[in-house]
């Protein structure tokens, strides 16, 4: 007999989940986690940056034109935490702020050339990874994944998924 993982179907009941099933989940996502990130921190190492950089290059290229206050409500983060990496981020030339015209107190943020190719490389790399499992997986896999995945965001920040996966469709 097969292994049932390998067919996508979940070994503990979703209806019962002891200890020991969800200390494997915390395991499992602190594993991925490290794996997922460490080949992304080996790069942003070489430009002195940390994860922090990462997220915001990540979230910035993703969200052409987004503002800062829009930044900070996705990333959760304190105004001085953000303001600290994402002046590095600008004098180094990875990041330009402009003056919103509708609101000149608002500043609107874009990748330089420089930004964009950094944010490649990285989402490259991890989509790899990803890729790579998702083949492994299955497409009934992946969806599962998705949907647990989904089920970790805050509700306010499922929605910013959402909207992405029903544009995409």
């Amino acid at each position: 007999m097969s292994d049932p993982q390998s067919r996508g179907r979940p070994r503990a009941n979703p209806l019962f989940l002891r200890d020991e099933d969800l200390r494997e989940a915390l395991e499992l996502l602190f594993f991925s986690y490290r794996d997922f990130t460490g080949e992304a921190d080996a790069v942003l190492d070489t430009y002195g940056f940390g994860r922090a950089h990462h997220r915001i290059i990540y979230f910035v290229g993703a969200n052409e034109g987004i503002s800062v206050g829009e930044l900070l409500s996705i990333l959760k983060i304190t105004k001085q935490s953000l303001s600290r990496v994402l002046s590095q981020l600008v004098e180094e030339a990875f990041i330009e702020q402009t003056t919103d015209k509708g609101d000149r107190r608002r500043r609107r943020l874009y990748l330089t050339d420089k930004g964009r190719a950094l944010e490649t490389e990285l989402t490259q790399r991890q989509s790899r990874l990803i890729a790579d499992a998702y083949r492994e997986s299955g497409a009934e896999a992946v969806a599962g994944f998705r949907t647990v995945l989904r089920g970790l965001i805050n509700k306010e920040d499922r929605g910013r998924v959402l909207r992405r996966d029903t544009d995409a469709l």
